[in-house]
């Protein structure tokens, strides 16, 4: 599902409001406020979101916005998630000096130079630009080397689309790209007819004696590397979510935290 051209029920659209803000958040303070979940609201003004400037996890997702400048003031913010929008530019966002972590799938950026803005973010890791689960993506997904590109122009990503693309696993998704790659039918026009070979070499079936691969070796210990630290995120969103319900509970006295 491409970002849509109009939804349901937004004949006008909804404006945040410094109460909208206060009532989401609990909070009697803008300049308190570091955490707010705004999806699937209509908005499409950011209005005084630019006043919280402790804002440091924000969704605003599922909504009908077309510009970010009110984000540009919030120097604290750390994860952002603007996905299945409609915008078209993320300029305000190189003043997020923080930021880390941003979903822009399902939005309609068009060419990778409109994340020309993001290369000054030295700590920005994570970036989605396409959900297939979700069937969210951008007009620039369209290109087969788009994802090559995107690493390219931001060399400081470890995630691209939930694909490592650096550190421990790295080598692991690459192998499943090559993978992919080597299984897709050929482009050439015209049949393309070759003589039937041999699955393996001869006397590929014959017995030999066991034999230690460093390489084999080394791909395991990669494996599991991956997966432990798999395991340890696992564990560190489940300790998050954790102390979110028990921060968000009626019973909890205090009404935001850093996520």
């Amino acid at each position: 599902m491409e970002p849509q051209g109009e939804k349901s029920g937004e004949a006008e659209g909804v404006r945040i409001t410094s109460q909208m803000l206060k009532s989401c958040s609990g909070e009697f303070a803008l300049e308190s406020i570091m955490l707010l979940k705004l999806r699937g609201l209509g908005l499409v003004d950011l209005g005084c979101l630019g006043e919280c400037l402790a804002l440091e996890w924000l969704d605003l997702s599922g909504n009908a916005l077309t510009h970010l400048g009110p984000l540009a003031s919030l120097r604290q913010l750390a994860v952002l998630n603007v996905a299945n929008n409609r915008l078209t530019g993320l300029e305000p966002l190189a003043a997020c000096e923080n930021l880390q972590s941003l979903n822009v799938a399902g939005n309609l950026l068009a060419t990778p130079s409109q994340l020309q803005c993001l290369a000054g973010l030295r700590g920005l890791e994570y970036l989605r630009l396409r959900d297939p689960l979700a069937r969210l993506s951008n007009p620039l997904c369209a290109s087969p080397s788009y994802w090559a590109v995107v690493r390219e122009l931001l060399p400081g990503l470890k995630v691209i689309d939930s694909e490592r693309v650096s550190g421990r696993g790295s080598e692991f998704y690459q192998l499943c790209r090559d993978l992919d790659c080597s299984l897709q039918p050929s482009s050439s026009p015209g049949p393309c007819i070759t003589e039937a070979q041999p699955w393996v070499e001869p006397g590929y079936w014959e017995s030999w004696p066991p034999r230690s691969s460093s390489i084999l070796e080394e791909a395991c210990r990669q494996f599991q590397d991956t997966v432990q630290e798999c395991r340890d995120l696992d564990r560190q969103a489940g300790d998050c979510l954790a102390r979110a319900e028990q921060v968000l509970s009626p019973a909890g006295t205090a009404s935001s935290f850093v996520f």
